[in-house]
């Protein structure tokens, strides 16, 4: 590689051992894949375990029936036991978080997130047991959840447990952890896509090859399985009207702009009574079962609140729903589901944010021309996008629940205003904010390290003053004394360094008290010293010096190993400071310049 600038006294960068590219990849990539197929396959099978048990639950608690076909919650008998049996479930989930494990509260992508970032991305087996299990007894006893949180967590623990049992590193741990993430919401929903887009989006924090070729392998693994265990064909088969797909982008933002502020409301409202919660003088066991007793109480109201209600998405876009009907769903599966997420139940939030946002999306559509159930798919994935703040998610599991391309512009654009409005009135996210309440940070904006793309040559010190490697060693005390610089690269006859002497090392040289007549290169001969050349780029010399606890480092020519310059701390920050130069500094390149006034 040619240095474009040409810039003097710079040598030109050659391809050597050291030679860029534009990803870092190595062969334990296929590695790595190859074992996201096989936790592909586990993640897709855990979502019909998982399934299965969500329905038998369901049959036992409400129809008294022992098998797993699926029945309608509208159907079922209102009286006290629609009250009793969402608390009785709520209060055999505390009593598995209190003596079986605490992580199986929330729904699920938080401590998902929490296990990446925090715990090196390792999950017990006492979570992918429990997790699935406690998620069944919730949803299964009329908790207004869905499903694909708890699977991701499963998933999740899936991949983490596998990769436990090989020599791997955290990070390939943590790709491995959501390719199970992956492939268990790819089982659920079968929507590949969307599931690596939002692993992409929300568990990975990166984009390289080492994590995204194993989301994909998990993700393609568990929809080849799809078929044999639910069934080909999207989940909610719904076809647009083209004519509506085309002209609906600007009414598509204007309902992304209504999402996006339900979005806002409703995660400030889950925190709110959360925080009420935490002031209840009884211990947190019992939180669920309370949260219970409200979501028994909405059941009363609107049975059709309770439990996945994939029904109810179905009917939304299908528009087989009366205004007053939607309206009450609407306010019943809002309240009841922040009430019962708030008490740390267990369960997942992906469903009833569909619900909610398909609602709002159906509600609007009535002011609308066409058919409101496509005004319903777009507050959908609104309502995704900007909660989850994953607006490629957003559009494109909407795409693929439906298997309907062509709505796909308007989904963009809802998802995008609901994203910008989100990100505008809210520092963090539903999923977000919990971990951050828990004391830790999280960012989620990717952008290209500045360091890889800055080159040593451009940031090095040129002009270096040297010592001598053959001066006396006396001679250099007294020539490091009256000199200017902390420290001095000590090279040789030839111009390439052995050593770096510092004023640390004088004053200990001083301290000896001997003069044996040494020379300074006897002193500072350091042959594991590293040195860097200018066409490395900055982030090498940052590695260089924590490998080696150094603050300043040598730069020589990758040719003749002549020392060329110098590279220190402060060096490398100003390569931050020209990123916050280029993010807060505005000028008008194209504005007219003013002439002088006459003297």
């Amino acid at each position: 590689m040619v240095e474009p600038d040409g810039t003097a006294g710079v040598a030109p960068a050659r391809v050597d051992e050291r030679r860029l590219a534009d990803f870092k990849a190595d062969p334990r990539l296929l590695m790595l894949a190859a074992m996201a197929l096989l936790i592909g396959s586990g993640g897709a099978f855990a979502a019909w375990v998982l399934v299965k048990l969500i329905v038998l639950v369901t049959n036992l608690v409400w129809f008294g029936a022992a098998d797993t076909l699926s029945r309608p919650m509208g159907s079922i008998h209102r009286g006290p036991w629609t009250v009793a049996a969402p608390a009785l479930g709520g209060l055999v989930i505390g009593l598995m978080a209190r003596f079986g494990s605490e992580k199986i509260r929330g729904h699920g992508i938080p401590e998902a997130i929490e296990a990446i970032l925090i715990g090196g991305s390792r999950m017990s087996p006492k979570v992918a047991v429990l997790k699935p299990v406690s998620s069944a007894v919730s949803i299964g006893t009329g908790g207004p959840f869905g499903a694909e949180g708890p699977i991701i967590m499963t998933g999740g623990a899936i991949g983490s447990l596998f990769a436990q049992f090989f020599d791997l590193s955290a990070a390939e741990r943590k790709a491995l952890l959501v390719a199970g993430a992956a492939a268990g919401m790819t089982g659920i929903f079968g929507t590949p896509v969307a599931a690596v887009l939002l692993a992409v989006e929300l568990l990975l924090f990166e984009w390289r090859p080492r994590s995204f070729v194993p989301v994909v392998a998990a993700a393609l693994a568990a929809i080849c399985w799809r078929p044999l265990l639910f069934g080909s064909g999207p989940l909610f088969p719904f076809a647009a009207d083209p004519a509506q797909a085309a002209w609906g982008i600007g009414a598509a933002a204007l309902i992304g702009l209504a999402a996006g502020l339900a979005a806002t409301v409703l995660t400030k409202l889950l925190y709110a009574c959360e925080d009420l919660f935490e002031h209840l003088p009884v211990h947190w066991m019992w939180w669920p079962a309370l949260g219970g007793l409200a979501v028994g109480v909405g059941g009363l109201v609107e049975p059709r609140a309770l439990g996945v209600g994939y029904d109810v998405i179905a009917d939304l876009l299908a528009g087989h729903m009366l205004v007053g009907a939607v309206a009450l769903i609407l306010g019943v599966k809002a309240a009841i589901w922040l009430v019962a997420l708030s008490s740390g139940t267990s369960g997942g939030v992906l469903a009833p944010l569909l619900i909610l946002g398909g609602a709002i999306g159906w509600l609007l559509g009535l002011a609308l021309p066409g058919e409101p159930g496509f005004w319903a798919l777009i507050g959908m994935a609104a309502m995704l996008g900007g909660t989850m703040r994953a607006p490629l998610t957003g559009a494109l599991f909407a795409v693929e629940l439906t298997g309907d391309l062509r709505a796909l512009p308007a989904l963009l654009a809802a998802t995008a205003v609901a994203y910008a409005t989100t990100v505008l009135l809210l520092r963090r996210s539903m999923l977000t904010e919990k971990i951050a309440r828990r004391g830790q940070h999280i960012t989620r904006e990717y952008a290209v390290d500045p360091y890889e793309l800055t080159r040593v040559g451009e940031i090095m010190a040129r002009g270096v003053d040297t010592l001598p490697a053959d001066m006396p060693l006396s001679h250099a005390l007294a020539a490091i004394g009256a000199g200017r610089h902390r420290a001095y690269p000590v090279i040789d006859a030839a111009g390439r360094p052995v050593g770096m002497a510092t004023r640390a090392d004088a004053l200990r040289w001083m301290s000896d008290a001997v003069d044996d007549g040494s020379m300074l290169g006897d002193r500072v001969s350091d042959a594991a010293m590293p040195v860097l050349h200018p066409g490395d780029v900055a982030s090498r010399a940052v590695d260089a010096m924590l490998s080696a606890d150094r603050g300043r480092l040598a730069v020589t020519d990758p040719a003749t190993g002549r020392l060329v310059g110098i590279v220190t701390r402060k060096d490398l920050l100003q390569v931050r400071a020209g990123t916050m130069r280029d993010e807060t500094e505005r000028s008008r390149p194209f504005a007219r310049r003013r002439r002088p006034s006459p003297a």
